[in-house]
């Protein structure tokens, strides 16, 4: 259905059922009849407003897609949404044309459900305004603004102030396959209800027991549920995030998941103690460089890992290896048995980074699928569990994970390999940390993997504004305010302890404020009386004030301060002297350096690395004529007053029409940190010389992604430098789908595909050559994404394969 059938249809729907229902019927039916009435006469109007934006968009968003066989963009996935939610209105109205003369019709039930659509249809629309500003700043084929000030700083400012529990109530996951969405309100139902007990109980047993008996009133009332999920998504800290995802991590579930997955006969956590060793380099196998332990922030502790493989092989059951194992209780993590047969180490290494937001899980919540992968490719797996943010920030999770690599380089006798090929692979932030590990292995001058595999990656951890994370607003797995405070975790912006919210009464409110008050009366006083003796205080004080450390300040009035500097609508900070970046902030290029530049051999690395201002990510700059004309159809210039004007916050869309606004504004505390736009936290910021050393990447994007543009990008770039690069696009699945695998196994193969197609750059690393993934997309019906963790396991076996 092309898209003027698919708007044809609608006012169709639409104007058939507002004929019907405006007969004028009294009572509650009436009231029900004419809400349903004014839905569909509103959808009406946002329909005709869409029409000709979508009909531009489907003639100008080509121009950003990877390659012609690859048609994946933020741009087309804003458009299939629409078009999704404009397909579910035209099944409802058709339903209500079938259904309303029956004595079962429900009225009011069908009324809030075209309410819901409604709703969502007109922040869609706003959404859409948002992509036409892009489409006129990024006018190039770039998907990003590179600025978190202007375009970028505006749509922050539009989403604190969106509403967005419709998307989260009746309409949570239209977008998506239907098979998911049992799954996702499921994870919704469950997040609101373990909201509403957070911190109301001690033990996690009594949270998920209050949770469970509280969980009722969210499924059936889907708007509750929609205002509790957009309250908790804006306002909790990465706390709460962090305590959520890891209810996988319990226990009983981890229990159940062991028993349900795969079988493996070793399934072994290790405890690598942090002591430096010598690898060899790559160049020179005579010379080598030590590999130091990590000690950022948390300073020196064991590497923690786990080691995985489906069959008992050579080494895995040594000494050594079982002295490095450390405790889990319950059940036996190496299952050896009788006579089990002892398999010779394998050519072949998967490591692998699981992803969480660099906050939350372990490789106990990933175990499921990498159990499959062990099996189906016969090989061992060793997956890291790095220290989390925002305890342990950028970079020691890249530390932890560039020693773990090289542990496994050197001791491949212990983990059942051969030490021949070896292959990172992650999902999300493991995917992040997959590229820069590769980056910091080829700034070592240490051997690199064979092949890179990164599944929905995060590339780019700036608040750059892209068509894709206008996505934010109505995913239900990755908003933009639980995303920006992972990402600021990650960079050092979040606390480390956890907000404590303790259970106030109003005298305890009336106490504190009491004392407060007489504190600052005492203070007032104190100085006072100073100021009397001494007569030089007065000319005095206001040196030492300025250089009295923030630390001695009130705590509440600093964090009132910390506020007012970290909104959204106030000018990023200016670090006042440069040299505090380069030496907390770029621990990981400082201390790279300086090791390399202690060995001769390897005295090219030792070089200053380029700052990140260095770097534009814009992959033209040249205006190409005929994409200009196309795009000035649909695009559409900044707001008046935005530049040259004083006004604080021009109007972003135009008269006559406004989105849909929340009673509740989200808590957005999005930074212009330096240490996001470093390479080795941003890899699409690196330089080309930093990217050229990269060994052949295979990337895994999903369609509806917020994080897709990140994907698109980067693949543009490694093929603009003339490097080894994958792209495949998975449709109509959310972001994190591999942890959501075991969900999967009723996919219909008519719904969800596998796209893929090779750049044109050969793969010339030593794992071989990609052949079966070049020329035509895989979307035969013999390739149905029935579980996308296997199908991504036979990807990954294409890639491990000799030509």
């Amino acid at each position: 259905m092309d898209t003027k059938a698919v708007f044809a249809a609608v006012y169709s729907v639409c104007e058939e059922n507002v004929a019907f229902f405006s007969g004028g019927a009294k009572g509650t039916q009436g009231d029900a009849a004419r809400r349903l009435v004014d839905a569909m006469n509103l959808i009406q109007e946002h329909a005709r407003s869409l029409e000709p934006v979508i009909s531009g968009f489907a003639a100008v968003y080509h121009h950003f897609d990877f390659d012609p066989h690859i048609p994946a963009n933020g741009y087309r996935s804003l458009v299939k949404v629409v078009r999704c939610c404009l397909l579910h209105i035209i099944h409802k109205g058709r339903y209500i044309t079938v259904n309303r003369r029956s004595i079962f019709f429900r009225v009011a039930h069908n009324a809030g459900e075209m309410e819901a659509y409604c709703n969502a249809l007109c922040q869609l629309r706003a959404l859409l305004y948002l992509a036409r500003r892009m489409l006129h700043d990024n006018s190039h084929g770039n998907l990003f603004f590179q600025d978190e000030s202007g375009l970028s700083e505006s749509f922050v400012r539009e989403y604190a102030s969106m509403h967005k529990g419709c998307f989260y109530g009746r309409c949570l996951g239209f977008q998506f396959t239907p098979a998911i969405r049992p799954c996702l309100q499921t994870i919704a139902i469950g997040l609101v209800a373990f909201g509403e007990n957070y911190k109301r109980h001690q033990s996690g047993i009594g949270v998920a027991a209050s949770s469970f008996f509280t969980s009722g009133k969210y499924a059936i009332d889907p708007e509750l549920r929609g205002a509790e999920f957009e309250r908790i998504t804006q306002n909790l800290d990465v706390h709460f995030w962090k305590a959520f995802w890891n209810i996988t991590e319990t226990e009983v579930l981890s229990s159940l998941a062991s028993m349900t997955s795969t079988q493996v006969k070793v399934n072994r956590a290790l405890s690598v103690p942090p002591v430096p060793f010598d690898l060899p380099l790559a160049a020179n196998h005579r010379a080598s460089v030590t590999i130091a332990p990590p000690s950022a922030h948390i300073g020196s502790a064991p590497v923690q890992m786990r080691l995985l493989s489906y069959d008992l092989r050579e080494g895995q059951d040594s000494e050594t290896l079982l002295s490095l194992s450390r405790s889990e209780g319950g059940a036996i993590s190496l299952s050896l048995g009788l006579k089990t047969k002892r398999l010779p180490s394998s050519p072949y290494l998967l490591i692998h980074f699981h992803g969480g937001g660099f906050v939350a899980q372990t490789s106990k919540s990933h175990e499921p699928y990498l159990k499959s992968w062990s099996q189906e490719l016969g090989v061992p797996i060793l997956s890291v569990d790095y220290s989390l943010a925002p305890e342990a920030p950028f970079p020691r999770a890249l530390e932890e994970c560039f020693y773990a690599y090289c542990w496994a380089l050197r001791n491949h006798h212990l983990l059942g390999w051969t030490g021949e090929k070896v292959c990172l692979v992650g999902d999300s932030a493991g995917g992040n940390l997959c590229v820069t590990t590769s980056m910091r292995a080829a700034a070592y001058g240490v051997r690199m993997p064979d092949g890179i595999v990164a599944a929905y990656p995060a590339i780019l951890l700036t608040a750059y504004a892209s068509p894709s994370r206008l996505l934010t607003l109505m995913d239900p797995l990755l908003p933009l305010s639980v995303l920006s405070r992972c990402l600021s975790a990650y960079a050092g912006n979040e606390p480390q302890t956890e907000k404590q919210v303790e259970k106030v009464s109003t005298l305890s409110i009336v106490r504190r404020d009491t004392a407060l008050l007489l504190r600052d009366f005492r203070q007032g006083a104190s100085n006072w009386i100073h100021s009397l003796l001494d007569s030089n205080r007065t000319s005095a004080s206001p040196s030492t004030a300025a250089e009295e450390p923030p630390e001695a300040t009130d705590p509440v009035r600093k964090s009132i301060s910390e506020a007012s500097i970290s909104s959204p609508h106030a000018d990023p900070p200016v670090p006042s002297e440069p040299s505090e970046f380069p030496t907390r902030k770029l621990s990981v290029k400082s201390q790279t350096c300086q090791d390399l530049g202690s060995h001769n051999n390897y005295t090219s690395s030792s070089a200053p690395l380029r700052t990140p201002e260095d770097v534009n990510f814009y992959l033209s700059k040249d205006v190409d004529p005929s994409m200009s004309s196309d795009l000035s159809s649909v695009a559409i210039p900044p707001p008046a007053g935005e530049e040259g004007s004083e006004m604080e916050h021009p109007r972003e869309f135009p008269v006559g029409f406004e989105p849909l606004r929340s009673e509740q504004l989200a808590e957005m505390r999005v930074q212009s940190s330096p240490v996001v736009k470093d390479p080795f936290c941003s890899p699409l910021l690196a330089p080309d010389d930093m990217l050229k050393g990269l060994p052949p990447v295979h990337i895994v994007a999903c369609a509806l992604d917020p994080m897709l543009d990140d994907s698109v990008m980067f693949a543009k770039r490694l093929r603009n430098i003339d490097q080894p690069v994958t792209l495949c696009v998975v449709d109509d699945l959310p972001h994190g789908f591999l942890s959501l695998s075991q969900e999967f196994a009723r996919f219909s193969p008519r719904r969800t595909h596998l796209q893929s197609r090779a750049s044109t750059a050969s793969w010339n690393g030593p794992i071989g050559e990609c052949r079966p993934l070049l020329g035509k997309p895989i979307r035969s019906s013999s390739t149905p994404l029935r579980e996308p963790s296997k199908q991504l396991g036979k990807q990954l076996k294409l890639l491990m394969e000799r030509t």
